[in-house]
């Protein structure tokens, strides 16, 4: 079957995590993706963290399947012909420079349209592109502490903390891949392109609209830690055998309490005037705490998981980062996938997360640095080989 986004065309331009997630995620439903990269190296996240010597590191092949790459130069004139034919070709240009460095390379949005009045602009930046901060630069941490993630994330009385889910990048890739796709589908009605932007910070701050609520209703000064309502009642209770990821986390309030109490055994609590409600409980958060972990302490995080949510509680059990590569659950759905890849070593991948009935994905390795840079300038471009050594020996790819 075809893929969902076949014949949809993206040169990704973008580094790190903010775009290629995005371009990723397209790539995943079907999209034709092509990693543009300079001839310098390329994407960083090639090096960073890289575990082996000369082998592209998991940062970027985790942000970088189902793509091709190619290298070219932007600042010389071969290398600005060559991106005219890009332009013309593609259905969408993605990225996330600093503000101006489209513009300074010859290919702000106005000039795009002029080549291609189709053409999507898909630009992703940290402060956005207007607004008294839009000349400042930006990072996931950035727009987690501008975002009102940190100042609400953290101990009561500690300080304002991050988290290590991406949400300031893949949070931000994932609102520009929605994007995308609205601007697609208006130009499917009129045929014109348009600019989509997306901020980090305003990603954040959409990501964060539960934890506003009270700011907006009541205007409560931030209680760091607190989601909704106030409770001085952890989420997350110790199992056996007592190590560092060795808890469930079980959500106690309204019906849930009498639930949990009847799956331990202790029905003899139900009712019982001390813990009746919410605000009893919240008076003797010692007493809860002990009575539940007086029998999660006896089993193992899964174990009260599995007993609890099948008796209908709100239970999670607290999955640390390894196991979530081998969890049962996440292979099943295809979250966690194998990876063939003859040249780095086969290796797993994370899978895409949007599941379409018609349309199945097939994760395919990150590509190498410059991998594709002949194919997509003889079947694209329309160059001959003639072509492509002078401008190997010209220093316009690599």
């Amino acid at each position: 079957m075809d893929k969902a986004l076949k014949g949809v065309k993206i040169i990704d331009m973008s580094r790190v995590q903010a775009g290629p997630s995005c371009a990723q995620l397209m790539g995943f439903l079907g999209a034709d993706v092509i990693k543009l990269e300079d001839t310098a190296g390329g994407d960083n996240t090639r090096v960073d963290m890289a575990h082996i010597e000369g082998v592209d590191s998991v940062y970027y092949t985790i942000f970088n399947g189902n793509k091709r790459a190619m290298t070219l130069n932007l600042k010389s004139p071969e290398g600005t012909e060559i991106m005219d034919k890009l332009v013309k070709w593609a259905d969408i240009i993605l990225e996330n420079f600093s503000s101006g460095v489209m513009d300074r390379l010859g290919f702000g949005y106005e000039r795009l349209r002029e080549i291609n009045p189709g053409i999507i602009y898909a630009s992703i930046k940290g402060y956005g592109d207007y607004g008294p901060y839009s000349s400042y630069k930006a990072f996931e941490y950035t727009a987690q502490a501008t975002g009102g993630l940190m100042a609400a994330n953290g101990l009561p009385d500690g300080p304002p903390m991050g988290t290590a889910a991406g949400i300031g990048d893949s949070g931000t890739g994932l609102h520009m891949a929605i994007g995308i796709l609205a601007a697609l589908r208006q130009r499917d009605k009129d045929g014109e392109g348009q600019r989509v932007e997306v901020a980090m910070q305003d990603g954040v701050v959409n990501l964060m609209r539960i934890r506003l609520i009270r700011s907006l209703s009541t205007s409560e000064p931030n209680e760091r830690g607190v989601v909704l309502g106030k409770t001085n009642i952890p989420h997350t209770f110790a199992c056996s055998p007592g190590g560092y990821d060795d808890y469930v986390m079980i959500h106690l309030r309204g019906y849930m309490w009498e639930t949990v109490l009847a799956v331990m055994g202790k029905e003899d609590l139900i009712g019982d005037e001390r813990y009746i409600d919410e605000q009893a409980r919240n008076k003797r958060p010692k007493e809860v705490v002990d009575i539940i972990t007086s029998w999660t302490s006896t089993k193992s995080k899964y174990e009260v998981f599995h007993e609890m949510a099948a008796a209908g509680v709100w239970c999670g059990a607290v999955i640390s980062p390894e196991e979530v590569i081998t969890n049962e659950h996440l292979i099943a759905r295809e979250m966690v996938v194998d990876v063939t890849d003859d040249v780095r070593g086969d290796y797993k991948m994370i899978g895409c997360p949007v599941k379409l009935s018609r349309s199945p994905v097939e994760v395919t390795r990150a590509p190498m640095y410059s991998e594709h840079t002949e194919e997509i300038l003889t079947n694209i471009v329309g160059m001959v080989s003639e072509d492509i050594s002078y401008l190997k020996e010209e220093g316009v790819i690599v």
